[in-house]
């Protein structure tokens, strides 16, 4: 197989937002780097009692971190985290500090346990109020709808000090940007349209490219070649992921680097190397 490398464009910067405390000016860090090769980083925020407890199954993660590995932002940590707030603060405030993005989901609705953005502002050492151009939009929703707007609704017109809308193109209720933390809704379609109506304030760098060979190996067979082979390329990642079909053990190899030359590389030598091992491989994206 062939390896492209794909056209990255370093979008230009956006206006700086309004210094907070504790924060950067994230818009002019973004904007200084115009190397295709920088590596940014974020990191996913899923908050909820639900999630650990099992009661509900997260499903925003894998779109995030997918969405964001095709503009170039690699996802490096996932946290979940229960509603308390002390929580929430402290995880916003490792994660914020550590990675370029943070993106956050849940806990925005209007119960008594939605507590994010009270807890995003106390991280940020913030107040909150109720923003004007939320109330407008949700006023003139549940208008539309014959339904009260009522103080309980109103809780999700509360953003944090200093904050940029997300627009909601569901129902309504916004999310909310703050620095580098963009706070979004748990239900998985209203998040997957916050997240891509944002794209115009991301930045992102070297795309990872990937491959994969696959064959009816045990991981047993290919520990001793596959470790030697990433003693040989220490900068492309390799992962061994097992499966078990028909009755039979075998591996998906899958490789990752930015340098599709040296992809294209690692994949041949893997497709050697499997080959060797008496077995005929099967050769993917990575995916």
């Amino acid at each position: 197989m062939c390896i492209a490398a794909p056209a990255l464009a370093v979008k230009p910067a956006a206006p700086c937002w309004q210094p907070l405390a504790g924060s950067r000016c994230l818009a002019c860090y973004i904007g200084a780097m115009t190397d295709q090769n920088d590596i940014v980083t974020a990191a996913v925020l899923l908050i909820g009692d639900e999630l650990l407890s099992g009661r509900t199954q997260d499903k925003n993660l894998a779109f995030i971190a997918t969405w964001l590995g095709e503009r170039g932002i690699r996802v490096r940590e996932t946290r979940v985290v229960p509603d308390v707030e002390a929580e929430i603060v402290a995880a916003v405030n490792a994660l914020r500090a550590r990675f370029d993005y943070v993106f956050t989901s849940g806990g925005i609705g209007p119960t008594h346990d939605d507590i994010t953005a009270d807890s995003i502002a106390t991280a940020f050492g913030v107040p909150v109020h109720h923003h004007p151009e939320a109330m407008a939009r949700l006023r003139a929703h549940y208008a539309a709808s014959n339904i009260d707007f009522n103080e309980a609704r109103q809780r999700m017109a509360r953003i944090p000090e200093g904050g940029t809308l997300i627009d909601n193109p569901v129902s309504k209720a916004p999310g909310f940007q703050i620095a580098n933390v963009f706070v979004m809704a748990g239900i998985p379609s209203v998040m997957q349209a916050m997240l891509t109506g944002i794209e115009d304030r991301l930045t992102g760098g070297a795309k990872m490219l990937a491959c994969s060979v696959a064959g009816p190996l045990a991981e047993g067979t290919l520990a001793k070649p596959l470790g030697a082979l990433q003693d040989k390329y220490p900068d492309v990642s390799m992962g061994s992921y097992p499966y078990y079909r028909d009755g039979t053990f075998g591996a998906n190899l899958v490789f990752r680097t930015t340098d599709a030359a040296l992809l294209q590389t690692v994949c041949d030598e893997a497709v050697a190397m499997v080959r060797a091992l008496g077995v005929e491989p099967v050769i993917g994206d990575g995916t």
